[in-house]
């Protein structure tokens, strides 16, 4: 079996501005020259044995004009192995294992028996839940077309090239111009053997969405060996920082990276009111800080065993359906995923263009849980620890202490629920973490803990300084119509002079 050679993108919660873009599966070329940035990726792999099926979602900004991407893939592939999927699954999966904050409420510490609250609980709403022509053959040509043809709004190429040269002299035939320094990163993948998946576009078929071209998105599926991401390729298209975010679905394990460290972002900690309204700029600032204290780490977010009839807990408000798993390449892979039983890992990693020294390698990791409302003797889990089922989730909590009367003899505290009113707010999701603002927000004031995990200690309010008290009629600065000092002072005239006298006698 060959070795997988894709280079994977970011996923789009996260995720436009041209110092914070994702990362993307190879990179674009353009006869127009002109620059091209991509800030929002969305992948999804699906991992069973051998079999992967990577699905992609771009977010393209520049001139669609001879618009192209080159992605490497390990294999040829022919045109069943290719098709568009509809945008609405990659937002589901998004949401799925995004970082989530949560609301409780303290429930009547004197509870008297009353019907069911009107709100539904997170986890009921788990339950419910033209061929591209060649316009010049070259003399001597190291590039080869392996197959070719039409999919939606994409012509595609497969190309097999001897010569990383070679492939940018057939690029520049072919009216497209390389992002300057792509060349020393295609070496490596001419190297290995890669093919080159070319997916051009035709621009008269292309929605706009705000400025942007909203394309199709692209799944295809392979059989190899190895699960390794390269990311070199993309970062060609790098204009700042990048934000990769690698999900992958399998029936029954958890993934993590075998070349760099692996690191779980802190997790299941309560936080200010003031979090809801910037929980994304909250969560940016964390991570940030994590990486901080974690040079070169790529972070576990989302680890979890979803059931067809529970699949997250708590659930954001869209959650996948069987079928949604399906069209992301259950159909491919079968078994108990097609069935809605799988584990959805999510890893991040951002990065700059000198700070990724290998592509991303992965391998099964052993089961872990953290961040549910679950408490034991030392108090709510939280970071990771080792289990025999996966259940870890980045979730961080706004708790409402009861400030109702109290009435009873045996108070029962820390019982936490939905609103008294109903009115449940619901979950939200970290979304477009990479554009968030960066530096704004001060993350020590907004945590109810220390977090020992990244070094980060919780903000102490300086203390109070007691309000100065009035003195009470009469015994205040006054006297008999004479202040204090004026008193103190004819005192001490009296004292002296008696002395002076004892002294003379």
């Amino acid at each position: 079996m060959r070795k997988l050679g894709i280079t994977i993108g970011a996923m789009a919660l996260v995720l436009g501005t041209a110092s914070a873009a994702e990362a993307f599966c190879g990179f674009y070329v353009s006869g127009s020259g002109g620059k091209m940035f991509n800030d929002a990726t969305q992948v999804v792999l699906m991992r069973e044995g051998t079999r992967t099926v990577l699905s992609m979602q771009n977010a393209y900004q520049g001139p669609l004009d001879d618009f192209a991407m080159v992605i490497p893939v390990p294999v040829v592939l022919k045109e069943k192995d290719v098709k568009t999927l509809p945008k609405h699954v990659f937002d589901k999966i998004d949401q799925l294992g995004s970082p989530r904050l949560v609301e409780y409420w303290e429930q009547d510490p004197c509870p008297v028996p009353r019907p069911p609250p009107s709100y539904k609980s997170t986890r009921m709403q788990g339950a419910k839940l033209d061929s591209m022509a060649v316009d010049e053959p070259m003399k001597k040509s190291t590039v080869k077309i392996e197959a070719q043809f039409d999919v939606a709004e994409y012509k595609i190429l497969i190309l097999s090239a001897t010569e990383a040269a070679g492939l940018e002299d057939w690029l520049k035939q072919n009216k497209y111009k390389i992002p300057d320094g792509a060349e020393p990163l295609l070496r490596p993948y001419v190297e290995s053997g890669s093919k080159f998946f070319v997916a051009k576009v035709d621009p008269k078929k292309v929605q706009m969405v705000d400025n942007r071209a909203a394309l199709s998105p692209i799944r295809f599926h392979y059989d190899s060996e190895e699960l390794s991401l390269p990311i070199r390729l993309g970062m060609a298209n790098s204009s700042g920082k990048q934000d990769l975010i690698v999900n992958i679905i399998s029936s029954d394990k958890r993934y993590e990276v075998a070349n760099y460290k692996n690191v779980f972002i802190p997790t299941n900690f309560d936080v200010k009111d003031g979090v809801r309204n910037r929980f994304g700029e909250f969560y940016a600032a964390l991570f940030d800080k994590t990486i901080e204290r974690n040079p070169g780490a790529v972070v576990t977010e989302y680890a979890w065993m979803a059931q067809p009839q529970l699949k997250c807990d708590p659930c954001p408000p869209d959650v996948p359906a069987d079928a949604d798993i399906v069209t992301l390449g259950g159909d491919i892979v079968g078994g108990r995923v097609a069935q809605g039983h799988y584990v959805l890992t999510r890893l991040h990693a951002r990065y700059g263009k000198g700070d990724m020294k290998d592509d991303l390698r992965f391998r099964e990791a052993k089961p872990v849980t953290g961040g549910r409302e679950i408490y034991a003797k030392s108090g709510i889990e939280y970071s990771a620890t080792p289990s025999t089922q996966n259940f870890f989730q980045a979730r961080y909590v706004i708790r409402h202490w009861w400030t109702g009367p109290i009435k009873c003899q045996t108070p029962r505290r820390g019982v936490w629920g939905g609103p008294p009113d109903g009115n449940y707010r619901g979950t939200i999701a970290a979304s477009k973490v990479a554009f968030a603002p960066r530096g704004k927000i001060a993350l020590p004031s907004l945590i109810n803990r220390d977090l020992w995990e990244i070094g980060l200690k919780k903000a102490v309010p300086p203390p109070k300084t007691p309000p100065k008290t009035p003195p009470a009629p009469g015994t205040g600065t006054k006297t008999m119509g004479f202040g204090l000092g004026a008193v103190g002072a004819l005192l001490a005239l009296g004292f002296g002079a008696l002395t002076l006298r004892r002294r003379r006698g």
